[in-house]
Order: structure tokens, then sequence, then C-alpha cells
């Protein structure tokens, strides 16, 4: 957020709109430093009822760095605003974020402790805070029956089409486990009414009978909620999946194209795959490194070529991901039980028998970078942060050290000194490429390669330190450098 507010800062003397873009920017900014804040208070709490003495000390640290925190937070407020009712109302609505995001990384960390650590929590949790208050006050603003709305929070109106629709699918489908468990528990307690006057009811028809229940409150989320949601904000008259297939078929060669050459490196790709986890010894780890090889082929050309439409098929690639993950979890008929098998095949100790992620990862690492570089940017090379970081960089790192690797960066680590050379070397190949490519596209390089190097080299190191989860921080961590 920081990086990218930097970035705008860039073009606010000669863009009229820059202002109200930068000023909501700001705001979600503060947002998601307060979701971030109210989690380490939170964690910092817990660490005080230890009564070890480490500990002791590191809360005490970290208990001052709160305080700062807040001290800069109220400067700052209180210097951009008037005070008053507006400036309270605004803390208000950014308290609010802090608040929720305790309450939703307690959640992740009870419910899903083999598959996040507490930094991977603090990430996901900030960061659908912060999307779904996005969500929020793009709702309220067009909301008429609230005129104070619209005095505290002003969403730009430059958000395209392609954005809003996205946002209405995943609002949709993450409020349809809300939706479906409550249909299903009607749906049982009608039924339990019934087996005073029928038969005992069978296992299966009743396994069926909750897959039905499932695919209704999906008909429902798909053909009601999201095209309320979009008319309501974006006001969008037609569905929004008839607007995408007329987005696909209007000048349509060359996405139609791109499409059928996604098809085919897709079905090709887990065709082959999938018969070599079954078949060979090939380690499990280098098998994934190969998606990640894919995942440059299927989106490169499309970062160049049609950005926008990648935009777009990165949400669908993703609401698709959570609709499966759904059935493969409630182990929805008939498909649920074949989803879980195929997954497995690519687990690794992050994932667990409740939630698998590294498909989610993989494919969020590459598409965030390309979401927060729309509209304006004056570095070319940010959107592909997630391609080069993840496709090239980890991969060619992970091969690289597993094959040849002697040096390792610590006793107890894996990462060696081999795979982070062969990475950061992969990664300035590949740039010089892009950079040739995108010149040849009208793009202008406006980053000097000293830069760039130093971004390479910072990010491909945090990739061998670091024990989080790398597919979700190393590109942020790139992109924000390159915005820089």
């Amino acid at each position: 957020m920081l990086a990218r507010l930097i970035q705008l800062s860039r073009i606010l003397p000669t863009d009229p709109n820059g202002a109200q873009e930068f000023a909501y920017l700001e705001m979600q900014y503060w947002a998601v430093s307060i979701s971030c804040v109210s989690v380490l208070s939170f964690f910092l709490w817990h660490l005080r009822q230890s009564a070890n003495n480490e500990i002791s000390k590191t809360s005490k640290y970290g208990s001052l760095m709160v305080v700062l925190y807040l001290v800069t937070f109220l400067l700052f407020f209180l210097l951009k605003t008037d005070g008053g009712l507006l400036a309270m109302t605004k803390n208000g609505y950014l308290l609010c974020h802090g608040v929720a995001a305790v309450i939703l990384i307690k959640h992740i960390l009870e419910k899903f402790p083999s598959c996040s650590s507490f930094g991977e929590g603090l990430l996901v949790s900030s960061g659908l805070i912060v999307y779904f208050g996005d969500i929020l006050a793009r709702t309220l603003s067009k909301m008429e029956f609230s005129t104070s709305s619209g005095a505290f929070i002003h969403t730009p109106g430059t958000q395209s089409e392609i954005a809003t629709v996205i946002q209405g699918v995943l609002l949709g489908l993450f409020l349809l486990p809300l939706l479906y468990k409550s249909s299903l528990q009607v749906w049982v307690y009608c039924r339990t009414l019934g087996k005073q006057r029928t038969q005992t009811i069978e296992k299966r028809a009743e396994k069926r009978a909750g897959s039905a229940v499932f695919y209704v409150s999906l008909l429902v989320v798909l053909l009601f909620l999201v095209p309320s949601w979009t008319r309501l904000v974006q006001g969008l008259e037609v569905h929004p999946f008839v607007w995408v297939l007329n987005y696909m078929f209007t000048n349509s060669e060359e996405r139609l194209l791109l499409c059928a050459y996604w098809i085919f490196v897709i079905c090709v790709s887990i065709r082959r795959f999938y018969s070599i986890s079954k078949q060979s010894k090939t380690e499990r780890i280098l098998l994934r490194k190969y998606y990640h090889l894919v995942a440059v082929l299927i989106f490169s050309p499309a970062v160049i070529f049609q950005p926008a439409f990648l935009d777009l098929a990165f949400g669908a690639a993703f609401a698709l991901f959570l609709i499966l993950e759904m059935i493969r979890v409630w182990e929805v008929y008939p498909l649920g039980h074949t989803i879980h098998q195929f997954m497995n095949a690519f687990t690794d100790h992050r994932d667990s028998e409740i939630l698998i992620i590294s498909h989610f990862s993989l494919l969020l690492g590459c598409a965030l970078p390309k979401w927060m570089s729309s509209g304006f940017n004056d570095r070319p090379l940010a959107p592909f942060a997630g391609i080069l970081s993840l496709g090239i960089g980890d991969t060619m790192a992970s091969m690289i050290g597993y094959k040849y690797g002697v040096l390792r960066w610590s006793k107890t680590g894996k990462k060696t000194i081999e795979g982070t050379a062969a990475g950061i070397t992969s990664v300035l190949a590949a740039c010089s490429i892009l950079v040739t490519l995108l010149a040849s596209s009208g793009y202008i390089l406006s980053q000097h390669w000293l830069s760039l190097s130093l971004a390479v080299t910072l990010s491909l190191l945090l990739e061998a330190y670091t024990t989080q989860l790398d597919n979700a921080f190393i590109p942020l961590v790139f992109y924000s450098l390159l915005c820089l």
C-alpha cells in the first residue's frame, strides 16, 4: 500500500483525478495498518501473560511500537482534518477494520493451525478485511438512504467494470457458505420433523439432498445476489455473465486465441503432471514447481497483449478455485471425492485435510501485482512481479538448489546459496527479455537497472530466509520494491 501511494504521488501534479484516488488509497493504507497493529496488540496482550523474561522484553518493545503508531495515527488525522464529527466517524470506521481483523485471525489460527503461521494469518486477515471494507465503502457510497455515508467515504469513480464484476462474484462466493449452511440447517430441521412420520432417510440420499442444497444456494448467489450488487455499484443493466460474454466476443480475435492457448496449455500440463505424480518418484516439491513454469507460459503473453482481459481471467480462475474447494471440503456429490483425490497429489506440508491452499497462493501471487497495477502504472515490470518472482525466480532457485546446491544459508534450512544465485540470475535475464518485448509494444522502462537488480536481489534473499508462505509474500515484496 505504501509503495502504491508513493507511485501515485508521482502523478498528482498532472492528473486531475489523481487526488481523489490518492485520498481513497491513503484511507485504505490506514485501514491496513490499523488491522495489522490491532492484531499485533492482541498478540502482545497474550505474550504478557507469559512469565518468560525474553518474551516480556519482546512484548515491551512491541508495545512501544504500538504506542508510537497510535501517536502518529492521531497526529495525522488531526492535521489532515478539522476535527469534529467527521474525524471521529472516519476514525471509528477505520478502527472497525482493526476489530474485524482480530476476530478473523483468531478464527483462522484456530480452525486452520497447520495451514498458516501468524504472519500468513495476518496477511490473509488484513487483506480480506481491506478488500471487503472496499466493497462496503463502495456500497455505502451508492446508498441513497444514507446521506452521511458520502460524507466520510469518497470512493473514486475510476474503478473499471471488470474490477466491479470480479468484486461482485467474490462477494457472492464468500457469502455462499453462510447461505448454504443456513439452508442446510433449515432442510435438516424439516427432515427431522418428517422422520416422525416417515421411514429413516438413507445416508446416501441425505448426502445427495445436501448437495442439491449447495447447488441451489450457488445458483441463488450467482443469478440474483451478484447482479444486484453490480447494478447498485456500477450501474450494469445486464447480468455480469452476459457482460463478460459481450466483452469476450467484442473485437474478440486476440482474446479467443488467448483462451484457446490457455485451454491447450492447462489440459496438456494437468494430464502430463498428474500422470507423473502417480507413476514416477519425482519429488513433490519439484513437481509443484513445474506448475510455476506453466503459470509463466499462461500469464506472460496476456500481461503484454491483453492486460485487462487477464484481470478478468484471474478473477474467474479465483472464483472457480473457491467453488471447487467448497465442493471438495463439503464433499458435495458427485465431484467432491474426485476433486479431493486430484488435489491431494499436489499438496505439501502447509496443506491439510480441511484446506488446501497451494493453488490459491500461486494464483494470488501472480494476480495481486497485476490487479494492484491497474490504472496508473509508471513501472512496466510491476505487473510481472508475481510471474517473475514465483514462476522464474522461485522455480529456478528450487530446482538448481535441489540438484546442485551444496552451500546452505543455515544449518537447519534447506535453501542453498547456489539456488538463490540461480534465482537472481534467471529473474534478471527474464527482465532483460521482457524489457525488449515491452519496448516493442510502446512501453518505456522508467527504472534504472541498479534499482531493479537491488529489488530482485532483496526479494530472492527474502525467499531464501523466510519461513512464511513464499508464494504469498515474495510477489508483494517484489512488487513494492519495483513501485518505489
